[in-house]
């Protein structure tokens, strides 16, 4: 089996940004109480004409340029996301098409916020088995578009946003991505969902009135479920894979909320200031969390040879995971 790395990486965020306090402006809330909360100061929103391909677009052609690969070369496109373009066919053909990907079957992974690690692992196995040279893998969301902006607690969470991998055989032995382990939990569907939309409750005029195509979230289970099922998630895969918690130099965190990561961090010891943040700016953008997060991470020049890299992410399903990477 083949090791596998990140050759390129790529994010995009639209132009127009959300404060606070153009939030405060339509309902009772205020800048003070949503960082408070949150860590949340702005979040970013797409134009009306952008759809999730378009912004995985962007992001895919930063990953591109990186890995110093040309899209004809691509043999698979992988996209997690839960605001496609359309409800079929997936997002991932729509951004292929763009590239120009003549040579890639594409096809959509949806794990929420958790559905990069999700994306990352099948095309791991892909790469690894040799069925496959490469993968871009995407995390692309347009979470405006299905938030409810007349529910305070979740509507001051979400951002629209993309991030980009171009996954590659490894160069080198003991590099690259070390270890994936994911896991889901269906007795929790119903704290974190988009109830409408779906074979058990079709559109109609009540469910689009009520707001049911749009996500909804009890946001205290939330936070006790993530907490308590990321420690249980990191903690295993280091001692499986017989390391320590010391040795981990970043943390890239789907970013949810700050207050989270900080619970997470603090019951396993490993110091905040190793925890890449930038929640502040973008809000909760889901799936292109991480590898948005990551690219910032790498093109500022923070992730040097041979640091071990700690992943993590949970959304709706629920659905989570945990991973090493050694840059």
């Amino acid at each position: 089996m083949r090791q596998v790395q990140i050759i390129g990486t790529g994010s995009y965020v639209p132009s127009k940004v959300l404060t606070n306090d153009d939030l405060a402006a339509r309902m009772n809330t205020s800048d003070a109480w949503i960082f408070e909360r949150t860590g949340i100061r702005t979040r970013h929103i797409a134009a009306p004409e952008e759809a999730t391909s378009d912004l995985a677009l962007a992001a895919s052609l930063q990953a591109l340029r990186m890995a110093k690969l040309e899209a004809g070369e691509l043999e698979m496109v992988l996209v997690a996301t839960v605001t496609p373009d359309m409800q079929t066919p997936a997002c991932a053909v729509h951004l292929a098409h763009k590239l120009g990907a003549k040579k890639a079957f594409a096809f959509d992974i949806g794990a929420a916020c958790a559905g990069s690690l999700f994306a990352m692992s099948v095309a791991s196995q892909y790469i690894a088995t040799g069925a496959v040279k490469n993968v871009l893998v995407v995390g692309a969301e347009l979470l405006s578009r299905i938030t409810n902006w007349e529910d305070r607690g979740s509507s001051i969470l979400f951002g629209d946003g993309a991030g980009a991998m171009v996954l590659a055989p490894a160069e080198e032995p003991g590099r690259g991505l070390l270890a994936l382990q994911l896991y889901s939990d269906g007795s929790a569907a119903d704290i974190l969902c988009i109830p409408g939309g779906g074979s058990r409750t079709p559109l109609t005029p009540e469910s689009l009135a009520a707001q049911h195509h749009k996500v909804s979230m009890r946001g205290r289970e939330v936070y006790k479920f993530a907490v308590t099922a990321l420690v249980h998630a990191i903690e295993r895969i280091v001692r499986e894979h017989n390391l320590s918690l010391s040795e981990i130099q970043h943390v890239i965190a789907h970013q949810a909320n700050v207050r989270i990561l900080e619970a997470i961090l603090e019951r396993i010891g490993i110091p905040f200031e190793k925890a890449h943040i930038n929640i502040s700016r973008y809000g909760n953008t889901s799936s292109a969390s991480v590898p948005l997060t990551l690219d910032e991470a790498n093109r500022a020049g923070k992730l040097k040879r041979e640091d071990l890299i700690l992943v993590m992410a949970i959304g709706a399903g629920m659905s989570w995971g945990a991973g090493l990477i050694r840059w």
